[in-house]
């Protein structure tokens, strides 16, 4: 993806976020100059990769195949300086934009629609073999429990959730307009807890053809 893409998309983003009055905390404003002379104060940002998260899941069309996140709070398997044992993130998710099949070997998840159009959710059980198997599809949606066929389409509306156990592969869209949503979870480590099929790459690969307006979550400078 290039920069001036993202930096568009970012933009895009936090005008919708407005709209939807969700406030971002202070820090989704920061500049690359603000973060250059940032010191260890922010360490919890920077070790947990707080931040702006976009990706085009390395297929090059991002509104086809693509999401924006932004992670407010997380802890860290790695760190037992941080103690926070769960996650949360915004996500926006535009009409027809997919994110592709996938599950986490170590999270929980709970995805929220706070706002905008419908989400729509295709589920598989996996197997030992991380191969997607026919089998009835068992997830709580709002604290009720419901049973799904093997890759039957959820539809959750705004107000609505589903709770995403590990190994349940997941793909999801909007439809009726773009879609604010959340995610509450277990700590979340994006590097090693995520299993596309297909081998799809969770992380763009940028070129660099202007200057960044905010720098993503893995791409903060150490502090001086």
């Amino acid at each position: 993806m290039k920069r001036s893409e993202i930096n568009a998309l970012i933009q895009e983003a936090k005008e919708f976020l407005k709209q939807s009055n969700f406030n971002l905390p202070p820090f989704a404003s920061w500049t690359p100059e603000q973060w250059a002379t940032t010191g260890r104060e922010a360490d919890e940002i920077r070790d947990n990769q707080l931040g702006w998260d976009l990706t085009d899941f390395g297929l090059g069309n991002f509104h086809k195949y693509g999401l924006i996140l932004f992670t407010i709070r997380n802890g860290n398997f790695n760190n037992p300086k941080y103690m926070k044992p769960y996650s949360e993130k915004v996500l926006i998710v535009e009409e027809n934009q997919v994110t592709p099949m996938h599950f986490h070997w170590s999270k929980m998840e709970d995805i929220i629609v706070r706002n905008g159009g419908n989400l729509l959710m295709q589920l598989y059980n996996s197997d030992k073999n991380e191969e997607m198997i026919d089998t009835p599809v068992i997830v709580s949606i709002d604290g009720i429990r419901r049973t799904f066929k093997a890759g039957e389409v959820v539809r959750l509306t705004p107000g609505e959730s589903i709770t995403l156990t590990q190994g349940l592969y997941h793909k999801f869209w909007a439809e009726e307009g773009k879609v604010l949503a959340g995610e509450v979870s277990m700590v979340n480590d994006d590097a090693k807890d995520n299993f596309f099929y297909g081998g799809l790459g969770r992380f763009p690969k940028i070129e660099e053809d202007e200057p960044p307006i905010h720098l993503l979550a893995w791409e903060y400078p150490s502090a001086k």
